[in-house]
């Protein structure tokens, strides 16, 4: 009470001060009030979006649907998404479902695009390319009419520069072994990934010791203009021949549709995607074709010759030397590069090109060992012609 009785003493007057304090406190007692509510509201939430996720309770909420976005305002999909080449040659596709995506035929043949056909050159290799220098050369000046296709060991890390025709260029693999299934699932795995750019039209295999015999003019008019693909195929007797058929195999496949052929082929499209898409002869050579039957010179060519005859010429393009005999073919190295030795190969052979006698049976060479490289480039220009 003295306060009190002091204060009016001195002619104070208390209710302003005791309104000023109410008002004061009110907000902070507002705001306490909503944070206590908005943390309870969280909570809530919270716990109802677990429920919803692991315990699979229905949310009896309104789903409010998406706003539809007029398509003026959508990048719509374009034909360029399907027919550019892939950016990056290493996907993370495995084999499974590269060939399936490879297998892919449009049904209407008519293109509704301006499709240059390229030539897809596809380069089974152990690791570097020695030939790169000529190839280059070879390439040079003739960019949207090829495409490089490399399948090195999985362990190899190309180093090429980015000027370089093979930058970039080597492709997802896996180890190979000479004369097994896996070196037609590396041929088959060159295919299926050339196969993802709709414009190569050829595919030609090729190795880290092979060499152009002509410039690409006459190589691109050659292929583009034969009616055959060229895939060795022939029927020999004897024990490197029939000797490696195995009975087995019938009767999907008899001794009488044996055949037996160069690795190196040419191949157009048609038959490319017969290759990739091959789920029927596959299990055979893979089970019942293996050394001494050597996969890589029976499967594709035997698989042709029994389902499209018409379309394969029966003939490499690759120049070979088995006159040396033994398992492997002859190696050129410096002290063979010659003219003598390139007229001896123009030369050496007539054949039947759109069934017609030609003298031009070989656009490309093996083996060639990297001390061949230096007097090849001295050489090109005058008779290889690039």
């Amino acid at each position: 009470m003295q306060p009190r009785l002091m204060a009016l003493e001195e002619g104070k007057d208390l209710a302003p001060t005791v309104r000023t304090y109410q008002h004061r406190a009110l907000p902070l007692r507002v705001l306490q009030f909503f944070l206590v509510f908005l943390v309870l509201g969280l909570g809530v939430s919270v716990c109802s979006m677990y429920m919803i996720r692991f315990f699979k309770i229905p949310n009896a909420a309104p789903v409010v649907q998406p706003t539809i976005v007029p398509s003026c305002f959508v990048e719509l999909d374009s034909i360029q998404s399907w027919i550019r080449p892939p950016s990056n040659l290493l996907h993370i596709m495995n084999d499974t479902e590269l060939l399936w995506r490879a297998s892919f035929v449009p049904q209407i043949k008519s293109y509704p695009f301006n499709r240059v056909p390229k030539i897809a050159f596809m380069f089974l290799t152990k690791g570097p390319l020695p030939m790169a220098p000529l190839w280059e050369r070879f390439f040079k000046g003739q960019e949207g009419r090829y495409s490089i296709y490399v399948h090195a060991m999985p362990s190899y890390d190309a180093n090429y520069p980015p000027s370089s025709v093979f930058y970039r260029r080597q492709i997802p693999s896996q180890v190979t072994e000479w004369g097994r299934m896996t070196m037609c699932d590396a041929e088959r795995r060159l295919l299926a990934n050339a196969l993802l750019d709709i414009s190569n039209e050829w595919f030609i295999l090729l190795s880290e010791a092979c060499i152009p015999l002509r410039n690409f003019s006459i190589v691109y008019s050659y292929i583009s203009r034969s009616k055959h693909s060229f895939m060795g195929s022939f029927d020999e007797h004897g024990p490197y021949g029939r000797g490696r058929y195995n009975e087995k195999m019938a009767p999907l496949v008899n001794l009488t549709n044996w055949r037996k052929g160069p690795q190196w082929f040419e191949v157009n499209r048609e038959l490319a995607v017969k290759i990739v898409a091959d789920v029927t002869y596959y299990p055979k050579f893979k089970d019942f074709c293996r050394p001494a039957c050597y996969v890589d010179e029976h499967y594709f060519q035997t698989m042709l010759s029994i389902e499209t005859p018409h379309l394969i010429a029966n003939r490499s393009l690759t120049y070979v030397d088995w006159s040396r005999g033994g398992a492997h073919p002859a190696t050129f190295g410096k002290v063979d590069i010659k003219e003598e030795f390139f007229k001896k190969i123009f030369d050496s052979k007539i054949c039947l090109y759109n069934n017609q006698p030609s003298s031009l049976c070989y656009l490309f060479a093996r083996k060639f060992s990297p001390s061949a490289l230096e007097p090849l480039l001295q050489l090109s220009s005058e008779v290889l012609g690039f």
